[in-house]
């Protein structure tokens, strides 16, 4: 059995995909040590996870890092937000590497977004999968980056926009690129730069359908979609509240904005005042962002039922539509129920999933600075009376639950690990991965 060691970001959404994966490891007897700073440990609900932690942190300080990620604001927030990255790669690869050698570490699980998985994994020549919580990072000249809303480049213009931009973005993050730089050499590894230089050779698990991305020129070869990374826990669901049964004759909309936007009040307010012109019943969850003072003027402004959260693919299921930021879990489970969605991309990658869904034409996208209640009003009523939209969510679904999830990837990462990794062979391996 192996011993895997998890690097990965500290974002809710990131730890329960991995967390997922790594209880069906588990379960089939291997070892998983979770590796970040001491406030992480509180994220994981897997008790037999174990957890070594890293660095130091104040108290609230990763509470303030993820509210940073979710409202960086404008420039100067930004820059805040990508040194957070910078620094959070720069801590784990001067740290974790005493870290993995002290526990045995055999292999690693890289989420992409995190680069020291990839970094110090090959530093320490240790065998790796790359899981793409997100939006797989791997380029691609036709495939705008996950950050940008625009569709699959079909002429040279097209191109041009994908080049272009991915140059922006790349002189953005030059603070992370220069930590990920300084740390290859460090390692004695091949020089990287980005994201995408650090994914895994061997496998990237990525949380979606082949049909939903964007058709590639060269898919990597290792890249591999498995769809949701969700682990059925054994415990029966929550009962729905009998509260919430919407009346018969009129549409049921569940509007969620996920954990790190569910508290953008003003946006949740028109989507509330949208769907009261609309005759649709309302369930709207903020994820436990709003006070109790916000979520009466929520019901005010027309939504039937708020709550900090719902049984989310429960509701899902009963809705006729769902309005979404477009969090790649909220489509994941829309999809997989069928149901068309507005979307409204915020930040991270939800411009490109939103993107790949108006591709899929599963919905309708509505740019959040240009939401108004008309405009919302006008996307519901698209979704909701044209029924190709349910359709066509519907066919996309069950190539999504067809994908195998946890299970698949974990027999994927079975079958592409070499035979456990001994630490006193770990250093021969480096050149091989790098």
């Amino acid at each position: 059995m192996t011993h895997f060691v998890v690097l990965a970001p500290p974002f809710p959404s990131h730890v329960r995909a991995i967390e997922a994966l790594a209880s069906v490891l588990l379960d089939r007897g291997h070892r998983v040590t979770w590796v970040h700073q001491p406030e992480v440990r509180a994220l994981l609900r897997e008790p037999r996870i174990g957890f070594e932690p890293v660095g130091e942190m104040e108290p609230g300080a990763l509470a303030a890092l993820v509210d940073r990620a979710a409202r960086p604001g404008g420039p100067v927030g930004l820059s805040r937000v990508i040194r957070d990255v910078a620094d959070g790669t720069d801590l784990l690869c001067r740290e974790a590497p005493a870290v993995l050698r002290r526990v045995g570490a055999q292999a690693v699980i890289a989420d992409e977004m995190e680069a020291a998985g990839g970094l110090v994994a090959r530093g320490l020549g240790l065998p790796y999968v790359s899981v793409a919580c997100a939006l797989p990072v791997a380029r691609d000249p036709r495939v705008p980056l996950p950050v940008m809303h625009w569709g699959l480049a079909r002429d040279e213009t097209g191109l041009h926009l994908n080049l272009h931009s991915t140059r922006v973005y790349d002189w953005l993050m030059r603070p992370h690129a220069r930590v990920i730089e300084r740390h290859a050499a460090a390692f004695d590894l091949p020089p990287l730069h980005s994201l995408a230089d650090c994914v895994s050779p061997l496998a990237i698990l990525s949380q979606t359908a082949a049909a939903f991305d964007f058709p590639r020129t060269a898919p990597p070869p290792q890249l591999h979609h498995v769809g949701p990374l969700r682990v059925d826990t054994g415990q029966e669901a929550p009962a729905w509240p009998a509260a919430w049964t919407p009346p018969p004759g009129r549409p049921f909309v569940f509007a969620s904005l996920g954990t790190l936007q569910g508290g953008r009040f003003g946006l949740l307010r028109r989507i509330a005042r949208a769907c009261h012109a609309e005759g649709a019943t309302l369930l709207l969850a903020h994820c436990d962002r709003l006070d109790a003072g916000q979520a009466r003027a929520l019901e005010y402004a027309g939504a039937t039922w708020v709550t900090g959260f719902a049984p989310q693919q429960e509701a899902i299921a009963r809705a006729d539509a769902v309005v979404t930021h477009a969090g790649l879990n909220t489509v994941m489970d829309a999809l997989v129920a069928g149901k068309p969605m507005v979307l409204l991309p915020i930040a991270f990658d939800q411009p490109g999933v939103a993107a790949r869904v108006v591709h899929a034409g599963a919905g309708v996208r509505v740019l959040p600075p240009l939401a108004t209640v008309s405009a919302l009003r006008r996307a519901l009523r698209q979704i909701l009376e044209d029924r190709l939209y349910a359709q066509r969510a519907q066919a996309l679904g069950e190539q999504v639950r067809a994908a195998g999830g946890a299970r698949r990837a974990a027999d994927i990462i079975e079958s592409v690990l070499p035979a456990p990794v001994s630490r006193d062979r770990a250093g021969t391996m480096a050149g091989a991965l790098a």
